[in-house]
């Protein structure tokens, strides 16, 4: 059994882990609050962004364009979006499970890091190509910085430095649940989103989808003006909400090692006790040992 002084520096040493825990659990708790109402009060208009996109390209019928179809590159381009930090249970982790477990080959993935923690994460897994790191907006992520970003992916692609373009990050559903998500966002094959649009559709949205758009002045151009803003959209709805789903994960996991080193503060008290007790009674038996010997 450990003696009494090591088991007061332990609990003395857990408690002031848990004091870190709980200065940090009221942090996160302060920044989800902010996070959550700027994710929630952008969704709209992402969300729309991209059901109309989507909509569009399912009724314009085959349309010859760069972003539509596929180039000669294997590169596979992928931005991931984590944390700088860590101490956010399997936050990062999940993010970077997408992606192992995705069937990339590891030699043709090119890695845009929105978070240092992914990069390192997959590094060690053998994704070490990073072509970009973008770590430091994640902080605190603007419109600006989504479409810098997007630009330069979509300059790759149509460079044909890569030929797919994919997207990791975690959705805001609420406060206690947080989903990995991995999005294919170019090449878009109309036919792709014609199937994905009609098995989200009610019978009278299938119908309409099959009225072909037309597009004034002509295809071309309105591709060259919409996907770029699909593209910036997309991204910069991602970033609110891995920030959002960043901050949830962490208070969740304070809180659950605020509770853990509670319990194990309990558990070395009894501990302590005990120890002094069988001091106690060890003390009193060598003096009434002593005192028997003498008399």
């Amino acid at each position: 059994m450990a003696s009494m002084r090591d088991i007061k520096r332990r609990r003395t040493s857990i408690q002031s882990t848990q004091q870190i825990t709980k200065a940090m659990k009221l942090v996160s708790t302060v920044k989800l609050q902010k996070a959550r109402a700027h994710a929630e009060s952008s969704k709209a208009y992402f969300d729309c962004m991209y059901t109309t996109i989507r909509s569009m390209l399912s009724k314009a019928g085959e349309i010859n364009h760069p972003y539509l179809k596929p180039n000669a590159s294997e590169k596979i381009g992928i931005i991931v979006v984590t944390s700088n930090r860590g101490l956010a249970g399997g936050y990062n982790s999940n993010v970077v499970k997408l992606i192992t477990s995705g069937g990339f080959n590891p030699e043709n993935v090119r890695i845009y890091a929105v978070g240092s923690k992914g990069a390192e994460s997959l590094a060690h897994k053998g994704y070490g190509e990073v072509v970009a790191d973008y770590s430091e907006i994640i902080e605190n992520p603007t419109y600006a910085d989504a479409r810098a970003i997007g630009t330069q992916v979509l300059n790759d692609f149509t460079s044909g430095d890569i030929g797919e373009i994919y997207l990791a990050y975690t959705f805001f559903k609420n406060t206690v649940s947080h989903i990995p998500k991995l999005m294919k966002l170019l090449p878009l094959s109309a036919e792709d989103v014609r199937m994905s649009t009609e098995d989200a559709a009610g019978e009278t949205e299938k119908q309409d989808a099959l009225t072909l758009m037309e597009f004034e002045p002509n295809e071309e151009e309105a591709i060259n003006l919409l996907i770029p803003k699909y593209m910036t959209s997309i991204l910069y709805g991602a970033f609110v909400e891995a920030v959002a789903s960043e901050n949830g994960a962490r208070m969740q996991a304070m809180d659950s090692a605020t509770d853990n080193a509670e319990e194990m503060i309990d558990d070395l008290g009894l501990k302590y006790n005990r120890a002094r007790q069988g001091a106690i009674t060890q003390e009193l038996t060598e003096i009434i040992a002593g005192a028997e010997a003498l008399a």
